[in-house]
């Protein structure tokens, strides 16, 4: 059987795909890699189609056994990367005998890191996809060690074999549109392009930011919201005045308006951001305040 067997995991590591999406409908949100590019990327070293299954892997820590020869890949932001103790590196496809084992240590800047298998990891999928969803506790449950994935057949060939890795910034500006409740907050623009601090809350459902309070106008200071549909990307702000930017796990409805919706092409850098990174949003459009 071509599997891996996992020793250690980290703080936690995911089988993750692209995701399920359309599935909003029925409260379960789209899920799949946080850093889509990162995961792509892995799968094309190693020959895969690019929505094949990986793990994404948080702050290092993972330990996988090769049960059959196999070519792997990490990417996502730069890691020590080794196999049976001997450096290779990050972000170039490597080949492992059956025995040997593959480790990421801790990246120095970012999150999260992605590891491909040739034929992919092939966990049992559920509504179409393979992804774990924290909120909804849908897909292959967190990696323990003992755990043995699955793996699927090889196809293709590994891909290009040089690769610049990504170098996560200590500070971000986010280019963001207005959300749909923008019109509720005073000089929101404004307001958001001040500096926000991701703090330690953060995680797949969300990144939670502190910094100055967002304050609503007048008209607006006290008025409730039915619960509404979100989609990633959104920034919600809670009665406290400190948004909160939904990604992959997040819930398909919310109560609390959506002041502005980060642009996708943006996302995958907010899933290198760790706690203490400094944000701020940028828009170029005037319209804000309707």
């Amino acid at each position: 059987m071509r599997a891996f067997e996992v020793v250690e995991t980290g703080p936690l590591a995911l089988v993750q795909d692209l995701g399920r999406p359309g599935y909003a409908h029925l409260g379960v949100p789209p899920s799949g890699a946080l850093d889509v590019p990162a995961l792509k990327l892995a799968n094309r070293l190693v020959g895969n189609d690019e929505a094949a299954a990986g793990v994404e892997c948080l702050f290092g820590g993972l330990r996988l056994r090769a049960t059959t020869s196999c070519t792997i890949a990490v990417t996502g932001v730069v890691v020590p990367v080794e196999v049976d103790g001997r450096p290779v590196g990050s972000h170039a496809p490597v080949w492992l005998a059956e025995g040997q084992v593959v480790a990421i240590g801790t990246p120095a800047t970012g999150l999260r890191c992605y590891l491909a298998v040739s034929g992919g990891i092939a966990a049992d999928p559920e509504l179409g996809s393979r992804s774990r969803d924290v909120l909804s506790e849908i897909g292959p449950a967190p990696l323990k060690p003992g755990d043995v994935l699955p793996l699927g057949t090889p196809s293709l060939p590994g891909g290009a074999d040089v690769v610049l890795p990504t170098i996560a910034p200590a500070e971000l500006v986010v280019p963001v549109e207005p959300g749909p409740r923008a019109h509720w907050f005073e000089d929101l623009a404004a307001g958001l392009a001040k500096t926000w601090t991701v703090t330690a809350e953060s995680n797949r459902v969300g990144l939670r930011l502190d910094g100055p309070a967002l304050t609503r106008g007048d008209d607006y200071a006290e008025k409730e919201l039915p619960s509404e549909g979100l989609l990633t990307g959104a920034v919600q702000v809670p009665p406290n005045g400190l948004p909160v930017v939904f990604l992959a796990d997040h819930p398909t409805t919310g109560g609390y308006p959506v002041a502005a919706v980060v642009r996708r092409a943006s996302l995958p850098a907010l899933a290198q951001a760790r706690p203490g990174t400094l944000l701020r949003f940028h828009s170029s459009t005037k319209v804000w305040n309707r």
